[in-house]
């Protein structure tokens, strides 16, 4: 991973699909111009049926071959499991996740980890626990996450000055 792959992080939402599939969506998002995909789906592998997990699994495959067409990294939410499973670019981990450390061991020294971050200490560890770089946030209220509450400007800008990680 390089800092330029993060300069445009396009983090999915099936919400706003209305009918089509994910995997244009992220085409026209790379087309636009993200650097890096995420896939962010809490119900991700939760499905009851085979045939649910099987559409999942052949999605994640078909984004990930037009992330690499266009030299894009793919990144999975929270799943470290799937995103082995689909041999991902690397993993977004929250706070109630895997540790990243953990992470790192199952996933290898290629993969990128990323961590969610909303204190300084958070980000101290997450960097010493081998994350590649860090999500601050939320900073502004959003209604793709529910459960969120808001980062200050000056809480991001501490961070930042107190690890090493982009």
């Amino acid at each position: 991973m390089n800092k330029t792959d993060l300069k445009l992080y396009a983090i999915t939402d099936r919400q706003w699909l209305h009918g089509a599939r994910l995997s244009e969506h992220v085409k026209l998002a790379i087309e636009g111009g993200a650097t890096m995909i995420q896939i962010r789906d809490k119900d991700i592998l939760s499905t009851d049926s085979d045939a649910g997990l099987k559409d999942e699994y052949n999605e994640a495959l078909e984004i990930k071959r037009i992330c690499h067409e266009h030299k894009v990294p793919l990144i999975i939410n929270d799943n470290v499991q799937f995103a082995i499973d689909i041999d991902a670019d690397g993993v977004h981990l929250g706070q109630d996740d895997m540790n990243p450390a953990e992470a790192r061991k199952l996933l290898g020294t290629d993969k990128i980890i990323g961590v969610t971050a909303k204190t300084v200490e958070q980000a101290k560890a997450a960097e010493a626990g081998g994350a590649d770089y860090l999500g601050v946030g939320a900073m502004y209220p959003t209604d793709t996450k529910s459960d969120t509450s808001q980062v200050t400007v000056e809480t991001l800008k501490a961070i930042c000055r107190a690890v090493d990680i982009p």
